[in-house]
């Protein structure tokens, strides 16, 4: 039997992880349904990961650093702040719309460790995490329009991460793309109002 170095073993336990997750839901996320999911032994996940809550936290990690780098690509085209922030919110709905499932095992995730207290600050750094990158995204978008933002950044990055959370459960519910973009829109008209030209 080939040996699998541990990144590539742990790298496989979390793609079998988030499958599960999403065809069967987090309390079907056993230990063993998840090594059965990778191929691997039950011994080969004790290798790589101290319990299923440690995987289930790189889990978490794994995803949002993938919703980055589909909402932030290097190449970012200038334009008016509303233009900047609605083709920000448009590239979060297509990262969404490519793979539902996705961001519907992250919904489950959030719930799972909403009703496990030990899990609980789990899905506040999930939301932390989420809240820097809305940050990020906007100081960029302030810097590509030429536009100053009249509140703190954080606030308006809240604002932008309950907007998003509202356009993912509404489209998982309903699958209505023209109304998806019609809250792209409005988000990123509400968040301009928040700036000025510089």
């Amino acid at each position: 039997m080939t040996r699998i170095p541990a990144p590539e073993r742990r790298a496989a336990l979390i793609e079998a992880a988030f499958r599960v997750v999403s065809r069967n839901g987090i309390a079907q996320a056993t230990t063993r349904a998840i090594v059965a999911e990778a191929g691997m032994s039950l011994a080969s996940f004790h290798y790589a990961f101290e319990s299923r809550d440690a995987l289930i936290d790189e889990l978490i990690t794994t995803v949002i650093e993938r919703t980055r780098g589909a909402v932030m690509p290097d190449d970012l085209d200038d334009g008016t702040l509303v233009e900047v922030l609605e083709a920000g919110i448009v590239r979060y709905f297509e990262h969404l719309k490519a793979d539902p499932e996705h961001e519907q095992a992250m919904l489950e995730l959030t719930h799972y460790a909403l009703r496990s207290p030990d899990r609980h600050p789990l899905a506040r750094a999930q939301y932390a995490r989420y809240v820097e990158l809305a940050e990020q995204s906007l100081e960029i978008a302030a810097e590509r329009s030429g536009s100053a933002w009249r509140v703190p950044v954080a606030s308006a990055a809240r604002t932008l991460v309950a907007f998003t959370d509202g356009l993912t459960v509404t489209w998982l519910v309903d699958r209505d793309d023209a109304a998806a973009l019609t809250v792209a829109h409005a988000a990123a008209d509400a968040l301009s109002r928040m700036a000025e030209p510089r």
